[in-house]
């Protein structure tokens, strides 16, 4: 017996194998992108009390409808969009498996998928489960600032293509896509009669700063002619800091969310109960909840990218997400170092400090290969001793 011919491609994770590594050398990791520290208290007394007093057997395989109903009412609040929790909300083992979920519920084994590279590295998998091949549109690293060419989208466009793959704000690149860039994808969707499969996990971590003054999350199913034809994915973790709790959903028409579900129903069929009843409380968090939120992360990007730069790497600071995508050059080439895999080893070998080579969300690989990913989703002092590290090994000249 061996490993599906499916999945041999993808290997390990670069996530698990990075971290093996940081475990190994006892490296401060930077790598992974999930917070070192707890979420809110309210929430965890929330899944306390659920646990106590709500049921803990299967919930509806569509969602508790708690918690399908706060999703519905947060989507009104920020689209306008009104819909029906109980045909157009699933809720998913984290969006994780909301992904597999829309790609084994709506393609067929031969349809095309445009991603934009760097991507997510669960999309190629996702896509390889359903025989589904990805495309691959490049956002060009233009000195820091990622964006991706219209003409190229187009031109990636087939007979056979039946979606286009969206994350926003990005991860890895930290990009949040502008209402013009959705825009130019939504009206390829349109023309071309595209499903959208927008990943939105980051949308409530956007830096509207000095930085990034235009910085603006707008779900691409709220422009004209996209809710019947996206799917919108997002998930608890990223915002609330609980990664571990693995609540997801998905959001579309009833007609796309039956292909969902059809999946859905046969991978994990439910998701944890209690935990959806808390996750309903998490969604009515006040406005100030996510105004320190995103102060706390943005002083902790900044923090890190000052560093970075003292240190001769050239940041740009991301308008979004967890994660600076550094340029390595500066530090690398004196070195004699040349690839972002070859200068992450030596990091976590030399300084102690662990990082992401990002041409594991490259098919092109030469195009990232000058580039590193640096997690800031992470206490102060995890911050402060991964630059205390990297400040040592740079006194050293190592």
């Amino acid at each position: 017996m061996t490993v599906a011919d499916r999945f041999k491609p993808f290997g390990t994770t670069i996530f698990a194998e990075i971290t093996s590594r940081a475990v190994e050398a006892q490296a401060v990791n930077l790598g992974q992108g999930f917070p070192d520290f707890d979420g809110p208290e309210f929430i965890k007394l929330a899944a306390k009390r659920a646990i106590d007093e709500k049921p803990n057997q299967y919930a509806p395989m569509g969602g508790v409808p708690e918690f399908t109903n706060a999703i519905a009412s947060r989507w009104q609040r920020d689209t306008g969009q009104a819909i029906d929790p109980k045909s157009q909300v699933t809720v998913t083992a984290g969006c994780t498996e909301a992904i597999p979920a829309t790609t084994l519920g709506l393609l067929n084994p031969g349809d095309e998928v445009i991603l934009f590279e760097p991507y997510y590295d669960s999309y190629p998998a996702s896509l390889a489960m359903a025989g589904a091949k990805p495309v691959f549109v490049t956002l060009h690293d233009r000195g820091g600032s990622f964006a991706f060419d219209e003409a190229e989208l187009r031109a990636a466009v087939t007979s056979k293509t039946r979606a286009i793959i969206l994350n926003t704000p990005h991860n890895p690149t930290g990009k949040v896509f502008s209402r013009a860039e959705l825009e130019q994808i939504a009206g390829v969707c349109r023309e071309q009669d595209l499903l959208c499969i927008s990943d939105e996990v980051y949308d409530r971590l956007v830096y509207r700063d000095e930085h990034n003054p235009e910085a603006e999350h707008v779900s691409i199913a709220s422009l004209p002619g996209m809710a019947e034809r996206t799917i919108t994915l997002n998930s608890l973790g990223k915002t609330f800091s609980l990664t571990g709790w693995k609540i997801g959903w998905a959001i579309a028409s009833p007609e796309l969310t039956e292909g969902i579900r059809a999946a859905h129903q046969y991978l994990t069929y439910a998701v944890s109960t209690p935990m959806q009843y808390a996750a309903s409380e998490a969604l009515g968090a006040p406005g100030s909840y996510y105004e320190e939120l995103t102060a706390t992360f943005t002083a902790r990007r900044d923090a890190l990218a000052a560093a970075l730069e003292r240190l001769g790497f050239k940041v740009n600071r991301p308008a979004g997400g967890y994660f600076i995508l550094a340029d390595h050059r500066g530090v690398s080439e004196p070195l004699g170092l040349k690839t972002d895999v070859e200068v992450c080893h030596h990091l976590i070998e030399h300084a102690g400090v662990a990082t992401i080579p990002p041409t594991a969300f490259y098919d092109h690989k030469q195009r990232g290969q000058h580039l590193l990913r640096f997690a800031f989703c992470k206490t102060q002092e995890t911050i402060d001793a991964a630059v205390q590290r990297l400040q040592k090994l740079a006194r050293a000249g190592v």
